[in-house]
């Protein structure tokens, strides 16, 4: 087989430009690659096309800079695809009723397949369960391309390890997973990858590597249910969940450190156990036992919370229904504007089906993401003086809590950010 070239001047394709393929994509245009950027979503095409970055971590200067060199280019249509010696495929996998998604994999495969030539290398990013790039990817590639895998192009598995909103780990210096279906589609992708990443891990094989992002956040899912159980327990107990953790953290093994909240949130963690699930179910009969118990204990999270709120009020002589609630954050991690699977969300819309005047202040997502029944609003004091719940689900850096403690009437903290006697913590 012809050996693609992986040095300046190769032709990336990057199919997905969500929070995964962008950063992607602008890093391999820094190593001199040329890149193709492909979404689905118009709007994301065209802000790219006017340098509007909608992603953390992948500033408007950069997206300009990636113009102005003439190595990026955003679009929908896959004809402008003449050939590809490398193809990354970052698109959604979500859940449909407890069910694995792969329509958007499969509309990618199917896509890319017919710009494949002799030499190309395709690579597989989404979270997925095991099988997927050699049972579904593998076929539809083949079928579209009439070039056999491992003979004619190469094919692997890498999972993707962004972080939205870390400051210090990001895609150069995370450590890169990566598989292949034999020992020349390995080489070719540790090539690719090595010349965007500080390190990869190559693993035996494509299952292995998928296998493993399920495990990375299937043990924090589950860790971060026995927190959130015990986080439950401990206030009937009289304990402190916040500062039992910090306590235990001091011990120098056999512990991590997991924090308590009102649920889970983003792609990975309400999604990637239960791909795990589903295909253990489905091929060995069995269940997944810590992974069905984490589901049950964080999708609870939220309803606790809006059942805690409740409780307060009723103390304070008011109903949720009327009652103004001030909501602080509706993203489901700190910094970040990503509400997808979002536990603050939830409780959102919990509050106003219950009849809560409920506002938010969020100050990093689009508006265009906000649904449009939410109203958004300035962390003012006026705002909080008018609240008779501030209730914090998102930890922003951006809030001002010394105000919300100083002048909210009652404060309900999911997030551990503010004390005092007017505030009660999760």
């Amino acid at each position: 087989m012809r050996q693609s070239s992986r040095t300046s001047g190769s032709k990336l394709v990057v199919v997905g430009l969500g929070y995964v393929g962008l950063p992607l994509a602008m890093r391999a245009v820094e190593a001199g690659f040329s890149v193709i950027g492909v979404d689905t979503d118009e709007l994301r095409v065209k802000r790219l096309g006017a340098c509007d970055s909608y992603i953390e971590g992948v500033d408007s200067a950069s997206l300009a800079a990636a113009a102005d060199s003439g190595l990026f280019h955003a679009t929908t249509d896959y004809k402008t695809i003449d050939s590809v010696d490398v193809c990354v495929i970052t698109v959604p996998t979500p859940l449909r009723e407890g069910v694995p998604d792969l329509g958007f994999v499969e509309c990618a495969g199917r896509s890319i397949a017919p710009h494949l030539g002799p030499g190309s290398t395709v690579i597989l990013e989404s979270t997925t369960y095991p099988g997927t790039t050699e049972c579904l990817l593998r076929p539809l590639l083949e079928a579209g391309s009439g070039l056999e895998a491992g003979r004619d192009f190469h094919l692997g598995y890498s999972p993707e390890r962004i972080d939205p909103g870390n400051p210090d780990w990001h895609l150069e210096n995370t450590p890169k997973v990566i598989s292949g279906i034999d020992e020349a589609s390995l080489g070719s992708i540790e090539r690719f990858y090595a010349s965007i990443v500080e390190r990869t891990v190559p693993v035996s094989s494509c299952r292995t590597a998928e296998l493993t992002k399920l495990l990375e956040n299937t043990f924090r899912h589950v860790n971060i249910a026995l927190v959130n159980e015990m986080a439950m327990i401990s206030r009937q107990l009289g304990a402190d969940i916040w500062e039992a953790v910090e306590a235990a953290s001091t011990k120098p093994f056999g512990f991590m450190p997991f924090s308590p909240g009102p649920g889970v949130g983003g792609h990975c963690l309400p999604v990637d156990p239960s791909y795990l699930s589903w295909q253990v179910k489905r091929l060995l009969r069995q269940d997944v036992r810590f992974v069905t118990l984490a589901n049950e204990i964080n999708d609870h999270m939220p309803d606790h919370v809006v059942r805690r709120i409740t409780h307060g009020l009723n103390k304070r002589g008011k109903s949720v229904n009327g009652s103004r609630v001030l909501q602080l954050g509706l993203s489901y991690k700190k910094n970040t504007g990503d509400i997808r699977e979002s536990p603050a969300l939830v409780i959102a819309r919990s509050l106003l089906a219950l009849g809560a005047h409920l506002v938010v202040a969020e100050p990093h997502t689009d508006s265009y993401l906000v649904p449009p029944d939410i109203t958004r609003v300035e962390l003012t004091e006026a705002e909080i003086r008018t609240a008779d719940v501030v209730l914090v689900t998102t930890d922003h850096d951006a809030f001002d809590y010394a105000l919300v403690e100083r002048a909210g009437a009652y404060v309900f903290d999911t997030r551990n950010r503010c004390r005092g006697e007017r505030v009660e913590i999760l």
